[in-house]
């Protein structure tokens, strides 16, 4: 594996799955494969779990993890080639990078959309910048439009808790939010699943909110929350905001906050999110706090999605 920007850099997603389950039984079996190896953390946006979760892997793996968040400590980076600097970017990208990697063996960047322009961030400028001009292998810890690690996360939960010789119906559903919320992790949540082909997908949400045909290609996509629910093993929650129209917020029903009630249509389904989650506009306590919930688990396993990430560059015939 020479990048991980999305699905399409794993030749075999199960593989990799089986391998994150490896390292959660025994975190330090190649506790050597990364000394002397120094991995870089660019964050241009807030990160809890993704910045420690891949600390931690990095750290099983012998690494040296150093963080940097540009967006606080360093100069502003300006991205358009040709661009005549006379703002407020203060060094382009194409002289950053190479420095960059010349420090690291590998370097994983955190960017974040705009929500202003759509095609601007469907092009992922930023993190193709960084591809182009670092020279190493560049791991996404999200982009403008997807987030590899948590969608490579939630099939190893997923994996973790399905029935055995069952084809689980899994259910993503849109959900309230206070404010526009990036298509990045519904968007690469549907590309994973799409690409593991492990079982029924199904996306609800009020109209209005489809995600790009790009990533949902393959679901079945239906504005009928209670239909969509209807025998669900597993049911993913997450809020985004308008695509055509985009990074609008039309509807805030809180009709569609998921509640105990609503999970009686389900299989006895796992419910998940990625986290951060607005108790009780997103998700009711009694589900956060319940049995069916699966968000601390999902969470703690994203150490074993990056460290199977990170393992796959450093040694991919591992």
């Amino acid at each position: 594996m020479q990048n991980f920007l999305s699905v399409h850099d794993v030749p075999d997603i199960q593989g990799l799955m089986e391998k994150a389950l490896k390292y959660k039984a025994h975190p330090l079996k190649d506790q050597t494969l990364g000394v002397g190896k120094r991995i870089g953390l660019l964050f241009l946006n807030p990160s809890l779990r993704t910045r420690l979760s891949t600390q931690v892997a990095a750290k099983n793996l012998g690494m040296e993890p150093l963080v940097f968040n540009v967006d606080k400590e360093g100069w502003a980076l300006e991205f358009e080639e040709g661009a005549i600097m006379s703002g407020s970017t203060v060094e382009h990208v194409k002289d950053a990078a190479p420095v960059l990697g010349q420090y690291f063996d590998i370097l994983c960047i955190r960017t974040f959309p705009s929500l202003k322009n759509r095609d601007d961030d469907y092009s992922e400028l930023y993190i193709k910048q960084f591809v182009k001009h670092a020279g190493v292998p560049v791991v996404s810890l999200e982009s403008a439009t997807l987030h590899p690690l948590q969608s490579l996360t939630d099939l190893i939960t997923i994996r973790e808790n399905v029935k055995a010789g069952r084809k689980p119906k899994i259910v993503l559903t849109w959900a309230p939010h206070v404010k526009p919320l990036p298509q990045c992790v519904a968007n690469s949540f549907s590309q994973w699943v799409n690409a593991w082909g492990g079982a029924d997908f199904v996306i609800t949400h009020p109209e209005d909110y489809e995600l790009s045909e790009e990533f949902t290609r393959g679901a079945t996509i239906t504005h009928d929350q209670d239909a969509a629910l209807k025998d669900a093993d597993f049911v993913y929650v997450k809020n985004w905001s308008t695509f055509n129209d985009y990074g609008k917020i039309y509807s805030n029903d809180p009709d569609w906050m998921l509640t105990e009630e609503k999970l009686q249509l389900t299989n006895n389904a796992k419910v998940m999110h990625c986290l951060p989650v607005r108790r009780n506009v997103e998700l009711s306590d009694e589900i956060l706090d319940g049995p069916s919930s699966l968000v601390t688990q999902e969470a703690g396993n994203r150490v074993w999605a990056a460290q199977a990430v990170l393992s796959e560059i450093l040694k991919p015939s591992l």
